[in-house]
């Protein structure tokens, strides 16, 4: 039996440089941050402007996506700081250039 192979996202959004940090995951980066930038997703990431991507990892399996984002969660900010940082120094929003 054939079977489909699907990505999985695990990203962090912010508002601005330093800002408020937000950790979702998706099956669809492109998707999900047109609806960010767009303000289409209700809560927390509407409510602070959260809408650049400033970091994400891609994920064979969904429950890998998952256990990474519940364990990121617990992580210190300064921890999440250091991992944005590594890859991406100055914020920038890595889905600015993206076309929908």
């Amino acid at each position: 039996m054939y079977k489909t192979m699907h990505q999985y996202y695990l990203y962090i959004l912010t508002n601005k440089t330093n800002g408020t940090l937000y950790i979702g995951i998706t099956n669809n980066l492109e998707r999900r941050m047109f609806e960010h930038k767009n303000k289409l997703v209700e809560g927390f990431t509407k409510r602070y402007g959260l809408n650049k991507l400033i970091y994400f990892e891609t994920y064979q399996y969904v429950n890998d996506a998952i256990k990474r984002e519940k364990n990121m969660k617990k992580w210190k900010r300064e921890w999440k700081i250091k991992l944005i940082e590594k890859d991406n120094p100055n914020w920038k929003d890595l889905a600015k250039d993206w076309k929908y």
